[in-house]
Parts: C-alpha cells; sequence; structure tokens
C-alpha cells in the first residue's frame, strides 16, 4: 500500500457538519483536516462567498489540503495545530466565525502508515509525531525522560494499570540499548501487562499514552475550545468529535460549564430568568455512530460528537 492509497472513512460525517447549522455565506473552520471529508461536505454546503480555514499538523493532510485549496479559492490552509486558532485568524482578518469542526485524535492513514510509528501491528521507527517536520520523536523521548515522567504520562494518559512496571522496563531497557522501534515499545508493553482487556492488545494503552503526549493533544483542545467561543457569532456552531475518554471529558465539562449558570447560594434571591444568559447552549444529546457505520467503519465506536451554540451571552475564561 503507498502513501496515495491509504483509505480514511470520515467518521459522523454527515453528523458533525449538520450540526454546524452552515449558513451559504459563512465562515467556518475544520481544526482537523485530515483527508477533507469533513471540509468538502462543508465546502458543498457553502455558497461563493462563503469561507474555510483549514487546519492540520500533518504534512501529507496537509498537501492534499493545498491541492483542494488550489481549486478552491474558497479554502484557507494553516499548517499548524489548531491551538494556534486565534493567531491564524488573525493573520488572515478574520474577525468571527459561524462554526467550528474538530475530529480529534489520530486518522486511519496515520495508523496505517507504517513508517509514521503510530501503531504496535508494524515494525516501524517509534515516531508518533502528528507533525514529522518538527518536535521530539517518541524514540528521542524515550531515551531521555526520566522514570517516574514515563510512568505518569502512562498511567495518565494512557489509564494503564501497570503503566509502573512498563516504566521500569523502559528504563531498564534503554541502558543496554535505545528503544528505536515499535516492536521493541510493544514487546516490553506485553511482558509487563499481566491481565489483558478482551480484544486489546497489551500495548494499546501505552501507545496511546504516548502518542498523546508526544503531541500535546489534551493541551491543545483544553486551548482552543475558549478562542472559539470567543470568535463564534451568535447562533455559530462548534461540532467536536472525540474518541478517547480523556477528550470527551474535556469537551463535556468545557461545554456544561459555558451553558449553565454558577451555582447560587441557597440565600440568594435571584429569579433563575433574572440570571445572566450563558454563552454557550448545548445542542442536544451525545451522538454516536449508528450501527450502519459501525459495520462499514469498526474504528468509529469510540467516536463520541458533542456540540454547542454560542449565545449573546457574555464569555469569559474562568
Amino acid at each position: 500500500m503507498t502513501q496515495s492509497t491509504f483509505e480514511h472513512i470520515t467518521v459522523l460525517l454527515h453528523e458533525a457538519v449538520d450540526a454546524l447549522n452552515i449558513k451559504a455565506d459563512g465562515v467556518y473552520v475544520d481544526g482537523t483536516f485530515g483527508r477533507g471529508g469533513h471540509s468538502r461536505l462543508i465546502l458543498s454546503r457553502l455558497g461563493e462567498k462563503g469561507r474555510l480555514v483549514v487546519f492540520d499538523k500533518d504534512p501529507q493532510a496537509i498537501a492534499v489540503a493545498n491541492e483542494l485549496a488550489a481549486q478552491d479559492k474558497r479554502v484557507n490552509v494553516i499548517h499548524n495545530g489548531f491551538a494556534t486558532f486565534q493567531a491564524a485568524l488573525n493573520d488572515l482578518n478574520i474577525e468571527k466565525i459561524d462554526g467550528a469542526l474538530f475530529d480529534l485524535g489520530i486518522s486511519s492513514p496515520q495508523i496505517d502508515d507504517a513508517s509514521r510509528g503510530f501503531s504496535f501491528r508494524f515494525d516501524a521507527p517509534l515516531d508518533m509525531r502528528m507533525d514529522t517536520t518538527r518536535g521530539q520523536s517518541a524514540a528521542q523521548w524515550l531515551a531521555v525522560a526520566d522514570e517516574q515522567e514515563i510512568h505518569e504520562v502512562i498511567k495518565n494518559y494512557g489509564e494503564e494499570r501497570f503503566s509502573r512496571q512498563i516504566a521500569r522496563a523502559i528504563v531498564a531497557q534503554r541502558s543496554e540499548s535505545p528503544i528505536n522501534t515499535t516492536r521493541q515499545l510493544a514487546q516490553i508493553a506485553a511482558q509487563c501487562v499481566r491481565t489483558r482487556e478482551r480484544g486489546q492488545d497489551p500495548a494499546t494503552r501505552t501507545f496511546q499514552a504516548i502518542r498523546i503526549f508526544i503531541n500535546r493533544e489534551l493541551d491543545e483542545i483544553s486551548a482552543v475550545l475558549p478562542q472559539v467561543v470567543e470568535r463564534l457569532n451568535v447562533g455559530g456552531r462548534l461540532s467536536v468529535i472525540a474518541f478517547h475518554s480523556l477528550e470527551d471529558r474535556i469537551v463535556k465539562q468545557f461545554v456544561k460549564q459555558y451553558s449553565s449558570h454558577a451555582p447560587l447560594p441557597k440565600w440568594a434571591a435571584i429569579r433563575e430568568a433574572d440570571l445572566p444568559t450563558p454563552p454557550l447552549m448545548a445542542i442536544g444529546k451525545a451522538i454516536k455512530a449508528s450501527e450502519t457505520e459501525l459495520a462499514a467503519n469498526p474504528r468509529a465506536r469510540s467516536a463520541v460528537l458533542r456540540v454547542a451554540e454560542r449565545t449573546n451571552g457574555a464569555f469569559v475564561v474562568n
């Protein structure tokens, strides 16, 4: 399989784009372009005056995005993480937007391309960077991180019960020879994880944790959500697909915090109608993939879509 033939099936494609309630002349952001599934559907609903800004760290994704932008002048491409949201919109002289969509986590082409080092299914260089043009690879980090830091990363980002044993084994192994490949790391995890979850490789949580850490994925989500709310027009929508409980928890708590009133003391004589309007309104319940979609794309099984709409309430970051 060549680089250009890695298949990517866009998860919750229509649900996530429908949630944006797109206006023909609106300005929208796809914070995770990937291979452009969501972006192309957004563009199909925009008129000539509409505009779409797409972000991605991955050079391969950016190559696809640049091809799309060359064909469609409504598209602006940002080769960077979506945490640079505000600065990028400033550079483009965009003050307000009408919607933003984020499809979090890792894409199928990144998993299936052995050279990227994301998967324990292949023996490959242990890279794991979404942007291979900058930053520290997983192998470079494992070569210098101390045992406690490795343990905390695997525990906190992978929720791995055997994180301490894995960290100890990594440090012991690297004292003999560098850990440079996915197979080496997978074998260490397999030796340390004594009880396996049904249907899950013992290296799953370790690989997930290190990938999240190397790419600062959770930090970026926390950073971008308030930036989006500040830029949304009243009635504008935020549409976020999460695949991991830690990602979804951040999104869920953020929407809950800014779509509800702070608790009042019992003695406060204030009617609910007199309270200030929260800056967000949650739209519906969390959406998951249908049985039909799961049959076509099993990787959608953990996807959760949450949607919120900007109100006219003042937004103050707490």
